[in-house]
């Protein structure tokens, strides 16, 4: 079993930036791939961005792409999602999740294990 807990949620004004973490445990050395979804209120959930864990491959959105940047500390099992020049419409709440595929995934049902999600708000 792998545990994903998400931090760095908060309310911010349209412009400013934020960065959320996700620090694994458990099996850690079963994931492939780590990925950031959101989902905001009546909407469904959709994909972030991404980033394997050992090649450091990435991918993103179209619409965070300049905007947002995906890393990662092995030596830590966190994964970082930069969120730079937010803008309203990237409130949500956002997860992280853990893939055991072995490619860049960006689809939920490719994820195996999902964190409680962290609340992001940006005031226009």
């Amino acid at each position: 079993q792998v545990q994903l807990v998400e931090s760095g949620g908060g309310l911010v004004q349209a412009g400013g930036s934020l960065r959320l973490s996700c620090a694994a445990s458990g099996r850690t050395v079963s994931l492939s791939c780590i990925g950031w979804f959101r989902q905001a209120p009546g909407k469904e959930r959709e994909f972030v961005a991404a980033i394997t864990w050992i090649s450091s491959n990435r991918a993103y959105a179209d619409s965070v792409k300049g905007r947002f940047t995906i890393s990662r500390d092995n030596a830590e099992n966190t994964v970082y999602l930069q969120m730079n020049n937010l803008k309203p419409e990237d409130t949500a709440v956002y997860y992280c999740a853990g893939s055991l595929q072995r490619f860049l995934a960006k689809y939920d049902r490719q994820y195996n294990y999902w964190g409680q999600g962290t609340q992001v708000t940006v005031s226009s």
